[in-house]
């Protein structure tokens, strides 16, 4: 089992190993062209999120209420991020 100490740390560390993936695919592939404003956009939406996602976690105590504020929140993540790569939605938000 699990600490809570150990948890918060797995959600501080994941932010991190997702984006060691594009910064490997920048490094070792042509496709890839991440820029450090890329990085730094990416880096503020996923750790606000794992902010968010450990406030929840410590401050609800109800597990479906913790369950459902965190799938909203990671909900919100992906549209955001969705909207930033491919402009789904058409907004100013994306560059459209």
């Amino acid at each position: 089992m699990m600490t809570q100490k150990q948890k918060t740390i797995t959600i501080y560390v994941l932010p991190l190993a997702l984006l060691s993936i594009p910064l490997l695919g920048n490094i070792f592939s042509k496709e890839v062209n991440w820029s450090a404003t890329d990085f730094l956009v990416a880096g503020v939406l996923l750790f606000t999120t794992a902010f968010f996602i450990n406030l929840i976690r410590s401050k609800i105590k109800k597990q479906g209420h913790r369950i459902l504020i965190c799938a909203f929140i990671l909900l919100a993540l992906a549209l955001i991020w969705i909207e930033l790569a491919v402009g789904i939605f058409g907004s100013p938000f994306a560059g459209s």
